[in-house]
């Protein structure tokens, strides 16, 4: 095997190992979100800088939370990186919002900024500060 190919196999081996490892958490903070927020439609667990999801749950068969929380890793990168290029050093990103006419996504953080919480719920059945207030519990579960 040679060298390079024998790199990317034990980062993948290593990757593996703290996602199983994480992956209790991450149930956690989703049954977490279940049981607090009525209208909740989707949630996921997210690896920021690979887009993976660690836990799931989705409500209904139209939204697939794995496939939404790769496109929101990117979107998370790209506002990592726009705030770099700004130069907002001491600024972290606490929460990013994202309101559709019947839908509330919001995207939630670890303080490391390695992990974030995907959550999608019915604007009718809850509003923002529920949502962020479930958010903040479901995060105490992965920090």
């Amino acid at each position: 095997m040679k060298a390079r190919t024998y790199r990317k196999h034990v980062l993948a081996a290593r990757q593996a190992a703290v996602a199983q490892a994480a992956e209790p958490k991450a149930r956690r903070a989703i049954e977490g979100l279940v049981r607090a927020l009525p209208g909740l439609l989707a949630a996921a667990v997210v690896r920021t800088d690979s887009g993976s999801t660690l836990a799931q749950h989705s409500a209904t068969d139209q939204l697939n939370p794995a496939t939404a929380a790769a496109y929101n890793a990117e979107v998370v990168r790209q506002k990592q990186k726009a705030m770099a290029a700004l130069q907002l050093s001491g600024e972290t990103i606490d929460d990013i919002l994202i309101s559709l006419s019947t839908q509330l996504h919001l995207i939630k953080l670890t303080a490391d900024g390695r992990q974030f919480i995907y959550l999608v719920a019915n604007a009718r059945d809850t509003n923002l500060g529920m949502a962020r207030e479930a958010l903040r519990h479901s995060m105490e579960e992965l920090e």
